[in-house]
């Protein structure tokens, strides 16, 4: 087991970056399971909200948790932030993530998931030379391995076939990660992982938009046919299984993160909405009038499904949270922080 004491998090004022260092400091579950710093180092763009930190601050700020506002394609930024920290532990969380706006302005894709992560691998490269216990993660995605039929499984040996400018800046920085590895013998390992759904999440993608919507009476938007079809994680589960690679990740590995439940994208707002109106004693008829079909996007990848037997096999991990319980976890949550969702749109 590997000892971590300064763990930097870029991009950690985001959706998953957000539930990790709730993770870690234990506001998420009953105890903390790291007892070192936590280092958030986050731009601050449209998807990063610093009202998700308040009450991590509040408990944790200026003893095991600090704030750095900074972008991670900074080469002196960075190096000034490890120096300061004695950084030992990357957790990569930062990228722009959205598949839309990757359509509409690929440039900022590739600068912070290519060049920022080129940046930091460089970073920790020369600052970690000769030392041990030190350790770079990467997180990725499935969507690098393209798109599926109706059959089949991606596995860490499935070739790359991204189809987006977002899913091939990832794969450019999952390969980016495997030749430090390889070239430089830099410890690190990366993860690809389903959808994650769940608290914090931005209210751009699938889940967070349609209870926004549904909230606000507003259409409720469907690409194409509704029929793609994707698997869900949950982001809590998503985060133990990054804390076990970390802590015992063969150096060197890709494990897929995958939450072995399939849904077409019709069907999971369907579900969606009967949760939604029992929980608002809404007219689910009424909710589902709000059903809108739209021009599907480009180069919109049809099935997504992740075989996660890699690191249930030799890390122990298994999903704890069922889609179900998920999905009323997170309604739940959207329900009581509607402010959070407003403050979203400032």
């Amino acid at each position: 087991m590997r000892k971590l004491t300064n763990i930097l998090i870029t991009g950690g004022a985001g959706f998953i970056g957000v539930n990790f260092i709730r993770f870690l400091l234990g506001l998420a579950n009953a105890k903390p399971c790291f007892n070192g710093r936590v280092i958030n180092l986050d731009a601050l763009t449209y998807a990063g909200n610093i009202t998700s930190l308040k009450e991590i601050d509040e408990q944790f700020g200026g003893t095991r948790y600090f704030f750095e506002k900074g972008d991670i394609g900074d080469r002196v930024f960075v190096e000034a932030i490890f120096q300061k920290y004695n950084i030992d532990t990357v957790v990569n969380f930062a990228a722009e993530s959205h598949v839309d706006r990757s359509i509409l302005g690929p440039e900022a894709f590739i600068k912070t998931n290519v060049l920022g992560t080129f940046i930091l691998l460089d970073v920790a490269r020369n600052a970690w030379k000769d030392t041990e216990d030190v350790l770079f993660h990467h997180v990725s995605t499935d969507e690098v391995y393209g798109s599926l039929g109706e059959t089949g499984f991606f596995t860490e040996n499935t070739a790359y076939d991204p189809r987006s400018p977002y899913s091939a800046s990832k794969a450019a920085s999952d390969h980016l990660i495997m030749a430090y590895y390889h070239t430089y013998g830099l410890p690190i390992t990366l993860s690809n992982c389903s959808n994650n759904y769940g608290p914090y999440q931005f209210p751009e993608k699938l889940i967070p938009l349609m209870i926004s919507n549904m909230l606000k009476d507003k259409i409720l938007p469907v690409y194409g046919d509704g029929k793609n079809i994707r698997s869900w994680l949950y982001v809590e589960d998503h985060n133990n299984a990054i804390w076990i690679i970390m802590q015992n990740g063969l150096a060197g590995s890709q494990y897929n993160i995958g939450g072995e439940n399939e849904w077409e994208n019709i069907k999971l707002i369907y579900t969606l909405i009967d949760i939604m109106a029992k929980k608002t004693n809404g007219n689910p008829e009424k909710i589902r009038s709000l059903v809108t079909y739209v021009k599907d996007r480009p180069s919109h990848d049809r099935r997504y499904a992740i075989d996660c037997s890699k690191i249930k096999r030799e890390l122990g991990w298994k999903q704890t949270v069922s889609f179900e319980e998920g999905l009323k976890r997170t309604v739940d949550w959207y329900l009581s922080n509607k402010e959070w969702i407003e403050s979203t749109h400032n």
